[in-house]
């Protein structure tokens, strides 16, 4: 005898989509790739944000490669997992799209990582491709403009998240994946603030500009203390060179 019965209350189910999304979206594949790769924590220079542009201020092009193809994928793949498996369970596009925000937000707070998470530029961007991939398009082409013409990262990705709630909106009509995206969209300005002081002070670093990566500190303990060494002896020789009583009565 068979039943049609969901095998767990939809609430449940989409519960454990969301907990399994954020666990996913809290894979920071900024710091796993560069210390694969035996680079420094990208959390430790530049920006300090665990992202596929700050760790190409590295001077590795495929470790930022490698951390924006990943970090894409986490948005991708829950969204993906849901649309193509969901219906069944009863987890349609709206549920998809929660899904999507959930690994957005495991990005931003990463439990594996004491929730020092990215800003979530490539997640959101692999989110909106697997939602809707001319949305996802149109969202990336006003990336790629904007980054052409003014060589600025956190630009395109602030002009990207504000059009594309736009975008959802004004082509394909309020949908149920509009509340997602809006919030995903502001989350990402919001984690922008500092880049967007930073902006209006002129002090904004611009794409592919390196910035230098604190070296081991093993490496430089030694250095540091020959150099120590070398000058307390110095010293030390010094204060307590012999005197010469008998030459100073002389005079």
């Amino acid at each position: 005898m068979t039943s049609n019965a969901l095998p767990l209350p939809l609430p449940v189910l989409l519960a454990l989509a969301l907990l399994g999304a954020y666990a996913i979206g809290s894979l920071s594949f900024a710091v796993i790739v560069s210390r694969f790769m035996g680079l420094a924590d990208p959390r430790s220079y530049g920006s300090r944000n665990p992202g596929a542009t700050n760790v190409l201020r590295s001077g590795n092009k495929a470790a930022a490669i490698l951390t924006l193809v990943f970090d894409a994928l986490k948005g991708v793949v829950p969204v993906l997992l849901v649309r193509l498996y969901g219906a069944p369970f009863g987890l349609g596009d709206g549920a998809a799209a929660f899904v999507g925000l959930a690994a957005f937000v495991g990005h931003l707070w990463p439990v594996f990582f004491r929730f020092q998470g990215g800003k979530g530029v490539a997640t959101a961007a692999g989110v909106l491709l697997a939602l809707n991939p001319w949305l996802g398009f149109a969202t990336l082409a006003t990336w790629l403009i904007i980054a052409a013409f003014f060589r600025y990262s956190s630009l395109a990705s602030l002009v990207s998240a504000v059009f594309a709630p736009f975008y959802q909106a004004l082509i394909w009509g309020i949908e149920p994946a509009l509340l997602a995206i809006s919030l995903m969209s502001l989350l990402l300005v919001w984690r922008h603030e500092g880049n967007i002081r930073k902006l209006l002070a002129g002090t904004e670093s611009k794409i592919g500009q390196k910035s230098s990566a604190p070296a081991a500190p093993a490496a430089h303990a030694p250095v540091a203390e020959h150099r120590h060494g070398h000058k307390h002896d110095h010293k030390h020789d010094h204060k307590h060179a012999p005197k010469h009583p008998a030459h100073r009565k002389g005079h």
